[in-house]
């Protein structure tokens, strides 16, 4: 019977000791948790910033910069064909006049960089334009060099493994099937469409063909940049969630942030704990100086002085509660008159500070008090 009831104690003690041992951990747990549910700081995304981490959206771009060419296809198409074809017809009706020489294909090739940069120039130049002004807006004016770092993580093969596998692969390559699905649906729906059409290619004349067919293919292109157009709309809030996401903080590296932007608040704390005490002290040096301790009597205590050089009165110390006891304990040391004057009192505390002169409105009420002051002065002497 005792050895039972030395088991079942023993084995009661220690499932209490498991169970706090159970409860130490899922507080320790808790204590540490480092997940990141903070919105990311200014300081932050500055951060990021400057390291190329934006929230932008490379749908946006090729949109635009695929709109931008054929747009300029459109208005330029006609000018490119006859300068392709000008400089064609040139070509093919000397070829059996022109010596081959050196110098003579020399100048082929430099006619031929001419004709390339006067009809792809425009184009590559609104493109151009047109991806820089859209780059802007996503992201404004940034230039940063860290990016352009080496990094060994991205040719590491367990670091690249990972990022086939990741989250965010899995959704590029979700993305690039959509579209390519949409694009596929278009163009098969185009080309059933104008089916009828292609037996027409066959009885028209080569540049009649031509214009036909640039026509129909600017008409898909455009069909497609309006459907990309919406998928880059979502592709851009879904990156700016997600950049927003990967900047999330935890509390703790808000904490450690704030420490180093705005110092430990313990230490600020302390510091201005020292300013309070030193400057306490130097306003108890001053109410030797003055003439007399103007109070409430228990709550308020101002210190007044008044020379023949000065305009008015000078508040030396204020204070209220504690630090008024200290005043009237300090004048009554140094044997400055302490005068009860609840209305003076409450009239001066809020509205001077130590160093101010007294206001006009109350040079009437200081004056008496003064004045009462000097006669008792007289009369202990």
């Amino acid at each position: 019977m005792i050895f039972f009831i030395t088991c079942t104690a023993s084995l009661k003690a220690l499932r209490q000791n498991n169970d706090s041992k159970y409860k130490l951990n899922t507080f320790d747990l808790q204590l540490f948790n480092g997940e990141k549910t903070e919105e990311a700081t200014p300081k932050r995304k500055e951060e990021a910033k400057k390291k190329g981490q934006v929230a932008k959206s490379t749908e946006i771009s090729s949109v635009f910069v695929i709109m931008a060419s054929f747009y300029s296809l459109k208005l330029l198409g006609v000018s490119i064909y006859d300068e392709l074809s000008r400089y064609m017809i040139g070509i093919f009706s000397s070829i059996y006049t022109t010596d081959f020489t050196i110098n003579s294909v020399q100048l082929l090739f430099l006619n031929v960089i001419i004709v390339l940069l006067k009809t792809i120039l425009p184009i590559l130049l609104v493109i151009m334009i047109i991806s820089m002004a859209v780059n802007y807006m996503q992201v404004g004016f940034m230039f940063s060099t860290e990016i352009l770092m080496p990094d060994f993580n991205k040719i590491n093969p367990l670091s690249g493994f990972q990022r086939l596998f990741s989250k965010r692969s899995l959704v590029e390559l979700f993305k690039a099937l959509f579209k390519v699905s949409i694009i596929g649906y278009f163009i098969y729906r185009f080309a059933v469409i104008k089916t009828d059409d292609i037996p027409r290619f066959i009885k028209m004349e080569l540049i009649d063909s031509l214009k036909l067919a640039g026509s129909l293919v600017i008409d898909l292109a455009f069909q497609i940049i309006a459907v990309m157009m919406v998928l880059a709309a979502f592709d851009y809030f879904y990156q700016w969630w997600q950049h927003n996401q990967s900047l999330k903080m935890s509390k703790q590296e808000v904490k450690e942030e704030f420490k180093q932007t705005e110092g430990n608040p313990q230490i600020k704390s302390k510091i201005k704990e020292k300013q309070r005490a030193i400057a306490m002290r130097r306003m108890m040096q001053e109410i030797p100086k003055a003439d007399v301790v103007v109070t409430n009597p228990t709550h308020l205590a101002i210190a007044l002085k008044y020379e023949k050089n000065m305009a008015a009165p000078v508040v030396l110390a204020k204070g209220q509660d504690l630090v008024a006891e200290r005043i009237k304990q300090v004048a009554r040391e140094n044997r400055v008159a302490v005068v009860e004057n609840k209305p003076l009192a409450r009239a001066l505390y809020p509205i001077v500070e130590i160093g101010d002169v007294v206001p006009p409105e109350l040079y009437q009420a200081v004056a008496e008090v003064l004045a009462y002051v000097y006669r008792l002065k007289k009369r202990l002497s």
